[in-house]
């Protein structure tokens, strides 16, 4: 169980400093999709679609760095996470060219950089009670939301300057600097492994979590909420940009810059979200919380596309409230898997979650430029082809609540945030 420790606060404002320049390079390839598009000569679809590398890439890491935090220790593993991760991410910003070698380079950058993600929320699972430990993985989310928006802002106002690339290559500097911050955050911190006693050593942890109804319904509502959220990460400054070309009629570079600054703007949304979310459920219960702000952010999603044609500044304030709701429960539904299931399985219940939840968000954007693609070759409106867009994202993030509905109903959800469920 956690113990309280001096200086936990100023361990957790070096660990989330670190985890926002982790987060730089993740969408400052967003923010260049609209240059990208006729510089690598791309379709919508297969601008998604390196999005989507990213996110198998990122799969696929957190399924291994799930178990070897269980065998090694969170700590241990998201240090050697952080070195790799600095390494492939200035190899994309350098070397990416093209659809396919963006496709690689992206997807190898992605299945380098989990080992900042669940390991570190495993160390914060260590470090604080479960009073308070929402409001902590709120902070940990909420910086990385910070870096999201810095990547933005850094992208926007660069690429004129410099290019996209060198705004590719300075964001690539984030997760060097975020290792060096890593190193100095946790050179105090001990590496705990958990041990399996001779009474769980016959245990396969994926059978055991598979079995846990109560875990496996929180990781079915994190999976439908990651189809929407990492949909909407992927494509809302693109959105942003040709909202900005649509009512202004900017050139492309103009508008790309001023669709991630918009983005940028809309990002500070879930960062307070992402603080307030588990602020809530650590007062009012997990599942209230995430059944709250995954409907809100379900109808926003089916509602954006349709509002383009809106002023850029009321667009961008929904956009703002919508990134506050669909990044709000993140933080929840990762606190809520560590009071479901016994410390020894905390690294194996993230991988079960990775597959399903980043499985599902490494699609959604694909889908998504699929759809633009569809609309458009049938020469359908603005209107009609963001508003079809968005809507692959809500209807599908609807499943959320309902399954976190069902959670609710469980005798087992009242282990969760000290009996409030």
């Amino acid at each position: 169980m956690a113990t309280p420790t001096r200086g936990d606060g100023a361990w957790l404002l070096w660990l989330c400093a670190s985890r926002t320049s982790f987060a730089l390079i993740f969408t400052a390839y967003a923010a260049a999709i609209p240059l990208l598009k006729p510089d690598w000569g791309m379709s919508a679809g297969q601008a998604g679609m390196i999005q989507s590398a990213w996110h198998f890439g990122y799969l696929f890491s957190l399924v291994a760095v799930g178990f070897l935090a269980d065998r090694y220790g969170a700590k241990r593993v998201f240090l050697v996470s952080s070195i790799a991760s600095s390494i492939s991410a200035m190899v994309f910003a350098l070397f990416a060219e093209s659809f396919v070698s963006g496709v690689i380079l992206y997807g190898l950058t992605g299945l380098f950089s989990g080992g900042s993600y669940t390991p570190g929320l495993t160390l914060i699972a260590e470090r604080f009670q479960s009073g308070s430990r929402g409001r902590a993985m709120g902070f940990y989310l909420a910086a990385a939301s910070a870096g999201y928006a810095l990547a933005l802002v850094l992208t926007g106002a660069l690429t004129p300057l410099i290019g996209w690339r060198g705004a590719f290559i300075v964001n690539a500097a984030g997760p060097v600097l975020g290792t060096l911050l890593a190193l100095y955050a946790l050179r105090g911190t001990p590496n705990v492994v958990h041990p399996r006693s001779a009474e769980h050593a016959a245990e396969k942890p994926v059978g055991v979590i598979l079995a846990n109804k109560p875990a496996m319904l929180v990781t079915w509502a994190y999976t439908f909420h990651s189809w929407e959220m990492l949909g909407m990460k992927a494509w809302m400054p693109a959105f942003l940009s040709a909202a900005a070309a649509y009512s202004t009629g900017s050139s492309a570079t103009a508008s790309a810059s001023l669709g991630a600054g918009l983005a940028a703007i809309a990002y500070i949304g879930s960062m307070g979200g992402s603080v307030t979310g588990g602020w809530l459920s650590d007062r009012m219960g997990r599942t209230w919380t995430m059944m709250v702000l995954a409907t809100i952010s379900a109808c926003c999603s089916l509602a954006l596309g349709w509002l383009i044609g809106l002023p850029l500044w009321l667009l961008v304030a929904i956009c703002a409230f919508y990134s506050f709701t669909a990044v709000g429960d993140s933080s929840v539904f990762s606190t809520a898997v560590t009071e479901l299931v016994p410390p020894r399985h905390i690294g194996a219940a993230y991988s079960v979650r990775s597959v399903l939840g980043f499985g599902a968000g490494a699609i959604a954007p694909w889908v998504f430029g699929l759809v633009l693609d569809a609309a458009g070759a049938a020469e359908a409106s603005p209107v009609l082809t963001w508003g079809l867009a968005w809507c692959s994202l809500g209807v599908i993030a609807l499943m959320s609540p309902i399954a976190t509905w069902r959670l609710r109903q469980m005798p087992e959800s009242r282990q969760m945030a000290n009996g409030k469920r």
